[in-house]
Protein backbone atom coordinates (compact mmCIF):
# COMPACT_ATOMS: atom_id res chain seq x y z
CA UNK A 1 0.00 0.00 0.00
CA UNK A 2 1.49 3.79 -1.10
CA UNK A 3 0.57 6.68 0.83
CA UNK A 4 0.85 10.38 0.26
CA UNK A 5 2.31 12.00 3.09
CA UNK A 6 1.98 15.87 3.58
CA UNK A 7 5.13 17.02 5.42
CA UNK A 8 5.25 20.95 7.44
CA UNK A 9 7.61 23.15 6.48
CA UNK A 10 9.31 22.37 10.00
CA UNK A 11 10.16 18.90 8.81
CA UNK A 12 11.11 19.48 5.18
CA UNK A 13 14.79 19.65 5.80
CA UNK A 14 14.54 15.96 5.96
CA UNK A 15 12.46 15.04 2.94
CA UNK A 16 14.65 17.41 1.00
CA UNK A 17 12.48 20.64 1.05
CA UNK A 18 9.55 18.17 -0.50
CA UNK A 19 5.97 18.93 1.00
CA UNK A 20 5.00 16.15 -0.24
CA UNK A 21 6.71 12.17 -0.01
CA UNK A 22 5.60 9.02 -1.00
CA UNK A 23 5.86 6.01 1.73
CA UNK A 24 4.46 2.16 1.87
CA UNK A 25 2.40 0.93 4.56
CA UNK A 26 -0.84 -0.82 5.67
CA UNK A 27 -0.34 0.86 8.98
CA UNK A 28 0.49 4.65 10.12
CA UNK A 29 3.33 2.48 12.20
CA UNK A 30 4.55 1.13 9.16
CA UNK A 31 3.84 4.61 6.93
CA UNK A 32 6.38 5.77 9.95
CA UNK A 33 8.75 3.20 9.73
CA UNK A 34 9.21 3.29 5.68
CA UNK A 35 9.66 7.51 6.09
CA UNK A 36 12.16 6.90 8.12
CA UNK A 37 14.06 4.55 6.05
CA UNK A 38 13.25 7.01 3.64
CA UNK A 39 14.11 10.01 5.41
CA UNK A 40 16.05 9.23 8.54
CA UNK A 41 14.91 11.27 11.81
CA UNK A 42 12.23 12.57 10.68
CA UNK A 43 10.14 9.17 13.10
CA UNK A 44 11.84 11.18 16.19
CA UNK A 45 9.99 14.19 15.57
CA UNK A 46 6.79 12.47 15.16
CA UNK A 47 7.21 9.97 18.16
CA UNK A 48 8.15 10.73 21.51
CA UNK A 49 10.59 8.31 23.44
CA UNK A 50 7.57 6.23 24.41
CA UNK A 51 6.76 5.68 20.58
CA UNK A 52 3.54 7.38 20.95
CA UNK A 53 2.66 10.46 18.72
CA UNK A 54 4.06 13.76 19.99
CA UNK A 55 1.62 16.14 22.37
CA UNK A 56 2.28 18.80 19.93
CA UNK A 57 2.26 16.96 16.48
CA UNK A 58 -1.52 16.54 15.13
CA UNK A 59 -1.30 13.49 12.54
CA UNK A 60 -4.20 12.81 10.04
CA UNK A 61 -5.12 9.56 7.77
CA UNK A 62 -7.40 10.93 5.58
CA UNK A 63 -9.40 13.56 7.14
CA UNK A 64 -9.56 11.64 10.64
CA UNK A 65 -7.16 12.32 14.09
CA UNK A 66 -5.34 9.10 14.79
CA UNK A 67 -5.99 10.14 18.75
CA UNK A 68 -9.27 9.37 17.93
CA UNK A 69 -8.72 6.35 16.00
CA UNK A 70 -6.53 3.32 16.34
CA UNK A 71 -3.13 5.59 16.99
CA UNK A 72 -0.08 4.25 15.09
CA UNK A 73 -2.51 1.06 14.17
CA UNK A 74 -4.79 3.49 12.40
CA UNK A 75 -5.02 1.60 9.01
CA UNK A 76 -3.79 3.40 6.05
CA UNK A 77 -5.59 2.70 2.41
CA UNK A 78 -3.54 2.29 -0.58
CA UNK A 79 -3.88 6.20 -2.03
CA UNK A 80 -4.63 7.78 1.33
CA UNK A 81 -2.97 10.94 2.31
CA UNK A 82 -1.58 11.01 5.76
CA UNK A 83 -1.08 14.62 6.73
CA UNK A 84 1.77 15.86 10.03
CA UNK A 85 0.95 18.78 11.54
CA UNK A 86 2.30 20.64 14.29
CA UNK A 87 0.23 22.21 16.47
CA UNK A 88 0.18 25.68 16.72
CA UNK A 89 -0.10 27.57 20.15
CA UNK A 90 -0.22 31.68 20.90
CA UNK A 91 -2.09 34.35 21.95
CA UNK A 92 -2.46 37.81 22.30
Amino acid sequence: MSASVRVPTILRTYTNDAAEVTAEGATLAEILDDLEKNHPGIRDRILDDNGKVRRFVNVYVGDEDVRFEKGLQTEVEDGQQVSIIPAVAGGC
